[in-house]
């Protein structure tokens, strides 16, 4: 069954120079809600991601700014995803100075760029371009700490969806060797050792192919649909998960056919095992 969730405050100081401020949005796909982090010691600071523009989370964001009594320079987005965007007008109205930057921005927006250096007071950022969940997604390294901001690759609870899954995979893989340290997800609450996690999003998603393939080699009349598949693999998951759930393996079942592991019934839209060994 699918973990409960941990409880998380609205605003919670994560170190010395990271404070989560959580988007007023939660749901069975946000979580706790998007979180989103003001970073840095100055006066000026950084800010990540804004939430989908629920009124809690401006009045959560200017209650700090005035308890800290800074201002945010840059607001960096991890990916255009409405969840994560969509507080920047908010933003705008409470600061108007602040430079909004975005991998693909929009217009008004600045560009971020893979291995792109962002500083404050107490803070550098490396931008780290990593799509799967999106193709604009960008993770960021906070130098000072080893650790890494991972947007919606890496979430602290449960597992991601992704658009791209063997896209997905290598951004995984290149993902655990740029830190050591924490992560700080697009979601759910802080994880302590972020590689390692990584590591387990990579073991959890090559599982997954495995039980796929397993109950491709059961006998079904008429054959498999991924539905059919979702139904054996997350039978003791809420029912109202199935259907995201069905994207994922269809995207996994995709990448298994252009290995050669699995064919489609194109007709049918029913799949099977293929011809080439599994070894």
């Amino acid at each position: 069954m699918a973990e409960p969730l941990v409880p998380l405050p609205v605003i919670e100081k994560l170190s010395s120079r990271v404070i989560r401020v959580l988007g007023g949005n939660p749901s069975k796909f946000t979580l706790q809600g998007t979180n989103t982090y003001v970073i840095g010691t100055g006066p000026k600071r950084l800010l990540i991601d804004t939430g989908e523009g629920k009124p809690e989370w401006i009045k959560s964001l200017r209650s700090v700014l005035d308890d800290e009594k800074i201002k945010i320079d840059k607001a960096l987005l991890t990916h255009w995803h409405p969840d994560h965007i969509q507080g920047v007008p908010d933003l705008l109205q409470v600061s108007s100075g602040t430079k909004v930057y975005k991998n693909k921005p929009n217009e008004g927006w600045l560009d971020i760029s893979n291995d792109q250096r962002f500083e404050t007071e107490g803070a550098t950022l490396k931008a780290f371009h990593c799509p799967g969940h999106a193709t604009d997604h960008m993770a960021f390294v906070l130098e000072e700490e080893d650790a890494m901001f991972t947007g919606d690759n890496v979430l602290g609870q449960g597992t991601a969806v992704f658009e791209d899954y063997g896209t997905y995979m290598k951004s995984l893989d290149a993902m655990s060797k740029q830190f050591k340290g924490r992560a700080y997800p697009g979601h759910g609450p802080i994880i302590e050792d972020g590689p390692a996690k990584v590591l387990e999003y990579i073991k959890h998603r090559k599982q997954r192919e495995k039980q796929v393939l397993d109950v491709l080699s059961q006998e079904k009349d008429g054959g498999w649909t991924a539905m059919d598949i979702v139904k054996v693999i997350y039978r003791d998951y809420p029912e109202n998960l199935w259907a995201p759930a069905e994207k994922g393996i269809l995207q996994i079942l995709e990448k298994l056919e252009k290995e050669g592991k699995v064919v489609k019934d194109e007709a049918k839209g029913t799949w099977s095992l293929g011809g080439k060994p599994l070894l």
